[in-house]
């Protein structure tokens, strides 16, 4: 049987939901290859503490530096292609795709095809302060693929930022926050938005489909199983 490619995940940002990746990604070569099959990756795990520092900072040469290191630690490792395990940190993709020669696969691009798919040309995005305020994500999404993108006012972005931070990297799961992002994205669905892409890895944790009256796009899963689909088809 021909080796898949091996995925190199730059993760840490935070654990929780890097371990979702590795488990998703895992499960998922399982499934579609069989037996006890799993996949060939390596990850470089990052120190999330020197991550958050640095972002509230807003140190981004810093933090641009620390993710060309990690993408050339795995290129070195045998890594055939990038997954960053985290939406906000594509704020500095470009930057990974020219320190490396293997390619990146970015997280908005899967995303943004699924929405497309779904017949969505609206919607709603929840993440951090950083990925809802700044436009290396919102413009991707408008601009390769011709998505209208909607963000919660001011205050509720601080409250989704605010749980993320607070509560979801370490783990914690109230039962409080998930009332507070239902009443965000509903919303966001008063705003026109047709779907809502959850844009932090880590929301995942905390919002399902139930919470919603419009579909949901988590960002980790389809990362993961695009990561799948790269690896067995090289």
């Amino acid at each position: 049987m021909r080796q898949h490619a091996v995925i190199g995940l730059i993760g840490g940002m935070s654990w929780e939901s890097s371990a979702e990746y590795y488990r998703i990604i895992n499960r998922e070569v399982r499934r579609r290859l069989g037996g006890v099959h799993s996949a060939r990756s390596l990850m470089w795990s990052v120190d999330f503490g020197e991550i958050e520092r640095l972002q509230h900072q807003g140190d981004w040469d810093a933090l641009t530096e620390k993710m060309k290191d990690a993408a050339i630690r795995l290129e070195r490792g045998g890594a055939d292609f990038i997954v960053i395990c985290t939406n906000t940190m594509h704020r500095m993709a470009d930057a990974v795709t020219e320190a490396v020669n293997i390619p990146l696969l970015h997280i908005a691009d899967p995303t943004a095809q699924k929405v497309k798919a779904a017949g969505v040309t609206k919607v709603g995005l929840l993440g951090t302060a950083f990925t809802m305020e700044q436009d290396f994500y919102k413009g991707r999404l408008r601009d390769l693929f011709g998505l209208d993108v909607l963000v919660p006012p001011a205050p509720d972005r601080r409250i989704v930022h605010d749980i993320i931070y607070r509560e979801l990297v370490a783990g914690e799961v109230l039962a409080e926050s998930r009332a507070a992002y239902r009443k965000i994205i509903a919303g966001l669905v008063a705003q026109g938005a047709q779907a809502v892409i959850l844009g932090c890895t880590e929301i995942m944790l905390l919002i399902s489909e139930e919470d919603s009256a419009v579909p949901l796009f988590d960002t980790t899963t389809i990362h993961a199983i695009a990561a799948v689909d790269r690896a067995l088809a090289s």
